[in-house]
């Protein structure tokens, strides 16, 4: 044997070995807490990205792949395929259990260009920024929309019922603005909203990890 941990860790993850963990009470402990280690470790990477400055959308969307589980129970899997309209592509899309599909249109964390909320008549609203991600997320559901029958019957994927979720900004990118009127602001406009929801990454991040916590 050239490389004995190699080849126990083969061994121990083979179909046989983990049809026989998940067979047995302790074994179940076993993957639960292999799965929850796994689970924070993508976490943690996720924050990191999120809280750097020079992040681009391109390694958020890194951190996030195949992390479907950050966005709620409610999602079954990642679909594969991200070009399912002529022109747009989607950068998460996501299956629900109900079959449909939800999409995460992604923009820049730390490193977005201009601010999240403003100051509106003694309030804080979301600022033309939040409004266009969530504009350009509108338009894909729209595709999505006239093209559901072409999409169901070549990829599978339920569009009728399909949502999307906006994930933008930090509150560190608005320092002077407490975090808590930062979330009520886009919690406010989430409310009016029926297909679209529209969350901080710093919020995805720690809902997630209170999901967590509470899954051990």
């Amino acid at each position: 044997v050239d490389d004995p941990e190699r080849t126990a860790r083969r061994i121990v993850m083979s179909p046989d070995s983990l049809a026989i963990l998940a067979a047995d009470r302790e074994g179940q402990l076993l993957l639960r807490a292999a799965a929850v280690q796994r689970r924070r470790r993508g976490l943690k990477v996720l924050r990191k990205t999120a809280e750097d400055p020079e992040a681009s959308e391109r390694d958020l969307q890194r951190a996030l792949d195949g992390q479907h589980w950050i966005f709620g129970g409610q999602f079954a899997s990642q679909a594969v395929q991200r070009r399912l309209v002529p022109g747009d592509e989607v950068d998460i899309p996501l299956i629900r259990g109900d079959g449909a599909l939800h999409i995460v249109e992604l923009k820049r964390s730390m490193s977005l260009h201009g601010s999240l909320v403003k100051r509106h008549r003694g309030c804080w609203v979301p600022t033309a920024e939040v409004h266009d991600a969530v504009s350009q997320a509108v338009n894909y559901l729209v595709g999505l929309d006239e093209h559901r029958l072409r999409i169901r019957d070549e990829l599978g994927i339920e569009t009728r019922r399909a949502s999307a979720l906006v994930l933008i900004g930090h509150p560190s990118v608005q320092p002077d603005v407490a975090e808590e009127d930062i979330n009520e602001a886009l919690r406010t406009l989430n409310t009016h909203m029926s297909r679209v929801e529209v969350v901080t990454y710093k919020e995805l991040v720690d809902n997630a990890e209170r999901a967590l916590s509470g899954w051990q």
